[in-house]
């Protein structure tokens, strides 16, 4: 962890055009257990009641839905907008499973584990987490993402981490008593908008495109039109790739519930190594990469019998689409989703 920071903290403040930043937290995910459930993701909730419903789900290795018995608040899956169940809760991310909220009238962030199939609905956990506290000429009312160092924040060791737009990065330990939050200003604007991932051996690279391909005319011009986002994954056996996502805005309708409707167009995946190489790459072995609004993972498919291999799932406000890499075919389509959340696998007792 203090590695990190003294990197970040000598990080050079340039910004070739080559290079490609995002923000690494060591210890990443991974999973050796026998007994766990396939990766999921939240598809919604069936009402049961003026505030809750039973959580449904998909899970990658199977073709339907499953509906639970698993009460969950309806405001943490809400696809309506204009259908509000609480004015002051609004979900900001995911990791491991918890779901980070925050208070729109307190400011306060919690950790909670509502949304995760294989956690109790009878007695869900609710972490609270230090009153935030802004740095000088920085926002903490916008955040990009949050992370976590292990599987649950109740862990003395966990460390969990808040993005925020714009330069500030704060830290803390949730499960300590007096736990409060390490701020720090990161001054390289390439890292204004991006976002933190957990990741073993952190190392800051600038990196250099390998292999890339050859494109059509029209294919470069679309793929320069389009919205660009960047994730990194790493695999349980601790390779790191690099997940380039095109997006364009959709055909009319152009909105859902008056937000602007995005459309994937294609992915790019890039295999990178020690040296700072970005591979580009068709074929990323037996792994399925997972991209949503929790924290980006992938998983084995022949951990799961069911699943497929090679493939990046993208889960959005507004869109899930599976991407075949082997040829680049898409399926899936535009939807509304109020917690597009991806959930790893998890531990069963």
């Amino acid at each position: 962890m203090s590695l990190l920071l003294r990197r970040l903290s000598k990080l050079c403040l340039s910004k070739p055009a080559s290079v490609k930043s995002s923000l690494l937290l060591s210890n990443g995910f991974s999973s050796s257990s026998l007994l766990q459930s396939p990766p999921c993701t939240i598809i919604g909730a069936r009402r049961c009641g003026p505030y809750f419903g039973r959580l449904i789900i998909f899970n990658a290795n199977e073709d339907d839905s499953t509906y639970l018995e698993k009460k969950v608040p309806m405001e943490l899956v809400a696809s309506d907008p204009m259908v509000v169940y609480n004015n002051a809760t609004v979900t900001i991310g995911a990791s491991h499973g918890w779901v980070a909220t925050v208070n729109k009238d307190d400011g306060i962030l919690r950790l909670r584990d509502d949304l995760n199939p294989a956690a109790s609905d009878t007695d869900p956990r609710s972490i609270r987490l230090p009153p935030l506290v802004t740095l000088p000429h920085c926002q903490t009312q916008i955040i990009t993402n949050v992370a976590m160092s292990c599987s649950s924040p109740e862990d003395e060791d966990c460390v969990v981490a808040v993005k925020f737009l714009g330069p500030q990065l704060s830290f803390c330990r949730p499960a300590r008593s007096h736990s409060d939050w390490t701020n720090i200003r990161i001054e390289n604007p390439c890292f204004f908008s991006s976002r933190i991932i957990h990741k073993h051996d952190p190392v800051l690279q600038r990196l250099r495109f390998r292999k890339l391909p050859e494109l059509p005319k029209t294919k470069r011009e679309l793929l320069d039109s389009c919205c660009i986002t960047e994730h990194l994954v790493e695999s349980p056996a601790g390779e790191t790739f690099l997940v380039k996502w095109y997006r364009k805005t959709a055909p009319a309708p152009k909105t859902i519930n008056g937000m602007v409707k995005m459309q994937t167009k294609t992915v790019m995946v890039f295999k990178l190594d020690e040296k700072g190489n970005a591979v580009y790459t068709q074929d990323i072995g037996d792994l399925y990469i997972f991209l949503s609004k929790s924290e980006p993972f992938c998983v084995p498919a022949s951990s799961f019998p069911g699943m497929s291999s090679n493939r990046v799932e993208i889960l959005d406000v507004n869109e899930n689409v599976v991407v075949d890499l082997s040829d680049y075919s898409m399926t899936g389509g535009n939807a509304r989703f109020g917690a597009p959340y991806s959930i790893p696998p998890q531990k069963l007792d």
